[in-house]
């Protein structure tokens, strides 16, 4: 299905999220910036401000009259070259640096947080560990197929079905791993790419090493944003699909989103991971992207979520 970018031309920004580590953000400012609410998009794995979900959400915003932000991970988005370090799933500090310096250097006075796969983990945990401190000019936050339970999630995409999936990760990865590796001479060992044939094996033997993790369970434990739900106070949307092929929602995952108030959590039969399309009026039939849109719209009016039921057909696929 072809998608339509609807968004204008970006103004290309750098934040420093740490010492010696930069991250590129591309910016759709409405007039008045300042007094219109702005959307922070962060995409999933080996994704970048390009993924078509981000475009596609990021245009949805547009038309809404809202301030878009799409931002890469760091690494991503070929800024390998603007730190020396790897990216983890659960770098939440790069969000939250981020979404700090849009309120203190630009004076935004609403924003929202939207988060994709990878990215959806590190919105949640960014909201988890801000709990009750979570700035006032945070409106809302949303994830979709979010990895917030990496260790089963890992497991699944290694199973024999997933493993096209997998092996497009693991090709991906290598040749950023490689890019890094020519970029900081002497920083990182190219030759343990040979024990990697499994994500959990790259977990364990690259991000884990050069990330200050033990090992994969011990990345998985510390990054995974299951164990931060119970901190959110800002309202949060989580979408997740049952037929999802390799992110994993785990039962105690399941009760601590329903557990939470402040948690709204749609699941569908259908959606597969990040697709969730709906046969539909009036929109593009990304039923995900629509329900984000529309979530941060009903919060910025002050609207309960209680009740709500989305307004538009679950998704087919």
């Amino acid at each position: 299905m072809p998608r339509r970018n609807l968004l204008p031309p970006p103004e290309e920004r750098l934040f420093q999220v740490e010492p010696g580590a930069q991250v590129l953000c591309h910016c759709h400012w409405q007039p008045e910036r300042q007094k219109q609410f702005t959307i922070l998009l962060i995409h999933g794995l080996e994704g970048s401000s390009q993924s078509q979900y981000v475009i596609g959400t990021g245009g949805k915003a547009w038309q809404r009259g809202w301030n878009v932000l799409r931002m890469n991970v760091r690494n991503c988005g070929g800024t390998e070259k603007l730190c020396s370090t790897l990216y983890t799933s659960g770098l939440s500090a790069d969000v939250r640096a981020v979404a700090t310096a849009l309120i203190e250097q630009d004076s935004l006075e609403a924003i929202g947080l939207a988060g994709f796969s990878m990215g959806g983990n590190q919105v949640l945990k960014c909201a988890g560990e801000w709990g009750a401190s979570a700035p006032r000019e945070v409106r809302a936050i949303a994830a979709v197929s979010p990895a917030c339970d990496l260790a089963t999630s890992a497991d699944r995409l290694h199973q024999p079905r997933n493993r096209i999936y997998e092996l497009w990760f693991l090709h991906s990865l290598f040749q950023r791993f490689r890019r890094k590796a020519r970029l900081f001479p002497g920083q990182y060992d190219v030759e343990l790419l040979r024990k990697v044939h499994s994500i959990r094996q790259f977990d364990h033997f690259i991000t884990a090493r050069y990330m200050g993790f033990q090992s994969a369970d011990d990345y998985y434990t510390k990054a995974s944003a299951a164990r931060f739900l119970d901190g959110i106070s800002v309202p949060a949307l989580v979408i997740h699909s049952d037929d999802d092929p390799f992110v994993v929602v785990g039962p105690e995952t399941e009760a601590k989103l329903a557990a939470n108030p402040n948690i709204m959590y749609l699941r569908s039969e259908h959606g597969g991971h990040c697709a969730f399309l709906a046969a539909t009026d009036g929109y593009d039939g990304r039923w995900a992207e629509q329900q984000v849109i529309e979530f941060m719209a009903d919060k910025l009016k002050g609207v309960s979520e209680k009740a709500r039921e989305p307004h538009s057909s679950q998704p087919m696929a």
